[in-house]
């Protein structure tokens, strides 16, 4: 376990080095719980005392005990008088486990150090209220804005009932998406695919359009990385997916939904599901492909809270003008080709007073192309 001299310094926000520090093990920990626990958060729990870490603890699996309990049940008796350091705010409900805060109480915790307060409406506040009126010490904040963006997904669903939705695309320079012929293999490198990958573990479902498929065939895994696969979402409206497309014929194909319209074949329906993946039938819109609102609707009902879509043009150009998404991550490549079928189609911008924004933009340099992420902004 690990030691540290009682040497601490207070930060502008109240906050000491050694709860920071503690506090960044809890976030590693929470980590641990990703693609196993959603649409819970992830989180990450830690018992400090006279200097030493005796318990530590993550939420492993939906229905499992949280963070918090794992991490007591691993400190025992030590557990008394010590700090309890959490990335979320404890939950003080019966929910598939008991109140959290009633352990905490129970096994004698003197000090609750929370990341930041849990936006779940059964919570939200009341963990922390029902811990100091028992006498036990609490202090939030601390390193809040990395807790909130590592669990960004679970916010947005406790307070706006939908998914997080980020558009992923990898581009050219002059923003192609693929040649005039189609080919798209690779325009990124090997190592932008990689971090792809990963960006795919950091999300519940993966969102792709048919054509993606038709022209690609692709497995949409995270097999370049040590990560739980999301779940595959494929929008096909009139059902023309392959049986024998990978995302169906492969050893998970009870990770894939295709979402479709009444207009499929109730045959073809069947003989999908017999091979295991699922078909949901949602209504269509105007053109004839699935309403948009009625699909995030019902992923909020499946607990799905965040959806990376990768493609292709039709899907991508299609939730940008419903203002579906919410924010995006371009890998951009040093290569230029003319021609060839534009990341984005016609949003119907035809002034820049009304162009869609990026915001708060983080860019790195990856060791060929260039990543480039952010929160949209709609301005009209």
């Amino acid at each position: 376990m690990l030691h540290l001299k009682r040497e601490q310094t207070v930060a502008k926000d109240g906050s000491t080095a050694f709860d920071q520090h503690y506090m960044a093990r809890a976030l590693e920990l929470a980590v641990k719980g990703r693609g196993l626990v959603s649409p819970n958060p992830l989180v990450g729990a830690l018992l400090v005392k006279g200097g030493r870490v005796i318990g530590e603890g993550w939420h492993q699996k939906l229905g499992g005990a949280h963070a918090e309990i794992n991490a007591i049940e691993q400190a025992g008796d030590e557990a008394e008088q010590a700090t309890l350091y959490v990335t979320l705010e404890p939950c003080c409900h019966q929910g598939r486990t008991g109140p959290c805060v009633e352990r905490i109480f129970r096994a004698g915790i003197a000090r609750v150090v929370a990341a930041m307060q849990d936006p779940n409406p059964l919570v939200d506040g009341k963990g922390f209220n029902w811990l100091r009126t028992r006498g036990i010490e609490v202090t939030t904040g601390i390193l809040e804005e990395e807790a909130a963006e590592l669990n960004a997904g679970y916010c947005n669903f406790m307070l706006h009932n939908r998914p997080l939705v980020t558009l992923k695309v990898a581009q050219t320079l002059d923003g192609r998406i693929a040649t005039s012929t189609g080919h798209s293999k690779w325009i990124s490198s090997k190592e932008s695919r990689i971090e792809a990958h990963r960006l795919r573990s950091q999300h519940d479902a993966l969102l792709v359009g048919i054509n993606t498929v038709l022209a690609d065939d692709p497995q949409l895994t995270v097999r370049l990385i040590e990560a739980v696969s999301p779940r595959r979402l494929v929008l096909d409206s009139s059902l023309r997916v392959p049986l024998d497309a990978r995302i169906i014929a492969d050893e998970m194909p009870h990770r894939t939904t295709i979402l479709t319209t009444p207009r499929a074949s109730k045959e073809k329906i069947s003989r999908i599901q017999e091979k295991g993946a699922s078909v949901l039938v949602l209504p269509e819109d105007e053109h004839g492909w699935v309403d948009q609102g009625a699909l995030w609707r019902k992923l909020a009902e499946m607990g799905c809270t965040s959806v990376l879509i990768e493609g292709g043009n039709v899907v991508a150009t299609a939730c940008l003008k419903t203002r579906a998404v919410d924010r995006v991550a371009l890998f951009i490549a040093p290569k230029i080709i003319g021609s060839g079928i534009d990341a984005v189609g016609d949003l119907g911008i035809r002034s820049l007073n009304s162009a869609i924004e990026i915001e708060k933009i983080k860019v790195r340099i990856l060791p060929v192309d260039i990543l480039v992420q952010g929160q949209v902004r709609y301005l009209s």
